[in-house]
């Protein structure tokens, strides 16, 4: 079964919408009332796409509604901040991904520490980026993206959603290893790059395949690669980036994080059912059509990912010299 972004977020009924199921499952005094995943970027991005995703089963398992809050601001600081000065009940968590591992480096002045003030709860997913291009623009691999670029040094305009991003890494990363210069265009959210990337108004971009599969498969867009250590289940046809540039790697995942000192009876419960809408099979399809695969574990499995993927954005950050505002 084949979904696309659009179909996905009509599914899961859209906007801010909260899910309402009766309260009281297994008689737990956790949770006590609605939840809300405070999302740092916009609607319709790939983000919000995972949050919006995990939302409907998480309410149907923990029996009270399941609310999705986009917090836009500051490359997903405000969001985080947000979720930092939350009551630490369970009540409110944050929509993790590469972002927050990338600032915890990129940004020498936050009033908070990502790695001591969020405390893990559960992965979701793991997304390559697709390494694609407008029909318009004459390449159609790797091999001939990188001849390109060389011969025409600044010309290709890559759109990506602002500094310090999966995607503005995965670039710098890739202008490095590949020897070339590219023209980065930055927007506000991924979902505004894209958007303008089918205009026209870029040539190509490094983006999570959640948010891109539909485009590809319907050939508004043309793929190149994807960023992952391996080919992608969901496009086997296309080459990893790393059969080109050996050793290259990157790309985006989510999970769920909540404020420091929330209850370890909370993070179980929410570990739980995380874990357990993750092996349905409704949800695993979801994710597949979306590019994705489940990422299920303990809260313990989780916070030794994000540790690791933290230490491994900063030796990317600084060999690239990429500063934050």
């Amino acid at each position: 079964m084949r979904i696309g972004r659009r179909s996905v977020l009509k599914s899961l009924a859209g906007g801010g919408m909260a899910l309402t199921l009766p309260r009281g499952v297994r008689g737990q005094p956790y949770p006590a009332g609605e939840i809300r995943i405070v999302v740092g970027f916009p609607a319709g991005g790939a983000l919000d796409i995972a949050a919006r995703l995990i939302a409907p089963p998480l309410a149907a398992r923990l029996g009270v509604p399941v609310r999705v809050e986009n917090r836009v601001g500051a490359s997903g600081n405000d969001a985080t901040r947000q979720v930092v000065r939350s009551t630490p009940d369970g009540g409110t968590l944050l929509l993790c991904g590469p972002v927050n591992a990338i600032n915890a480096t990129l940004f020498s002045d936050l009033d908070f520490d990502f790695g001591r003030d969020i405390a893990p709860v559960a992965g979701i997913a793991r997304v390559p980026l697709i390494v694609e291009v407008h029909p318009s623009v004459p390449v159609r691999s790797i091999p001939e993206l990188v001849a390109f670029a060389r011969a025409n040094p600044g010309r290709l305009r890559i759109a990506y959603a602002g500094t310090g991003t999966p995607q503005h890494v995965a670039i710098e990363l890739f202008q490095h290893m590949a020897g070339v210069r590219l023209t980065l265009v930055p927007y506000p959210g991924s979902a505004q790059a894209l958007s303008d990337l089918l205009r026209g108004g870029a040539d190509a971009m490094f983006d999570p395949a959640s948010s891109s599969m539909s485009h590809v498969r319907a050939g508004r867009l043309i793929p190149l690669a994807t960023t992952g250590p391996s080919r992608a289940e969901a496009l086997p046809d296309v080459p990893a980036l790393a059969e080109t540039l050996p050793g290259y790697e990157g790309g985006s995942w989510y999970g769920l994080g909540a404020p420091q000192n929330t209850p370890a009876e909370a993070i179980a419960r929410l570990n739980a059912a995380v874990n357990e809408a993750l092996a349905e099979g409704a949800v695993r399809r979801d994710l597949a059509g979306l590019g994705a695969t489940a990422m299920p574990g303990s809260a313990a499995d989780f916070a030794r990912f994000v540790a690791a993927e933290t230490a491994r954005y900063a030796e990317i950050i600084r060999l690239a010299g990429i500063r934050g505002g």
